[in-house]
């Protein structure tokens, strides 16, 4: 299995770091054009800033290639930014132009809605079915999930709201398990991308 992030803009170096010892040398690529999208059978949006990751796979040609195998049933793991992009529709915030998305989770999501960089936290969340205890969630300009429609479910809280979501192999989370140091959600998540895979 080749396991993709995309490479344009954000916390990629974080996610190729965590992805590296969870995989066979050479299963791992970053993405950052067609050809390299191509080679791979699941893919990481990283953390970032939604709209220039927007823009970025927009002027790389890779936002139609993107749509298109999202709805055969890609799988795609979205962090932050790439929940952004994910998601069913975003609820107008205070932080400028929000970016196109392509409506592969279903939910409503506002932009940075606790707040600037200096309202980032790090607070215990509640994964179902993982095992350890709580995992480390670090939110930094997070969004927040507004509503989640009939098409997607919850898989991870904080409290009693939801930071994480999924619709079958494609999954979103508010927070950024890629600087929590913690490789049991990437772990996860690549066991049943695999057993998708297979069958």
């Amino acid at each position: 299995m080749k396991v993709g992030v995309l490479a344009l803009q954000g916390n990629v170096p974080e996610h190729l770091q965590a992805l590296a010892g969870l995989l066979p040398k050479g299963d791992l690529v970053p993405v950052r054009d067609p050809s390299t999208f191509a080679q791979v059978d699941t893919l990481f949006l990283p953390g970032g800033e939604s709209t220039t990751i927007a823009r970025l796979l927009k002027e790389t040609h890779l936002w139609p290639l993107l749509a298109s195998r999202l709805k055969e049933g890609f799988p795609v793991l979205g962090t932050c930014a790439g929940l952004i992009l994910l998601a069913r529709d975003l609820a107008p915030g205070s932080g400028g132009r929000d970016p196109p998305t392509l409506g592969a989770l279903d939910v409503r999501v506002r932009r940075n809605d606790y707040g600037a960089q200096r309202e980032s936290f790090e607070g215990p969340v509640r994964v179902q079915g993982l095992s350890g205890g709580p995992f480390p969630g670090v939110f930094i300009r997070a969004p927040r999930i507004l509503d989640v429609g009939p098409n997607a479910e919850p898989f991870a809280w904080r409290d009693q709201e939801v930071v994480g979501v999924r619709a079958g192999v494609v999954w979103g989370t508010t927070f950024h398990p890629e600087l929590s140091g913690d490789l049991r959600l990437h772990r996860r998540f690549l066991a049943e991308v695999g057993r998708s895979i297979r069958t």
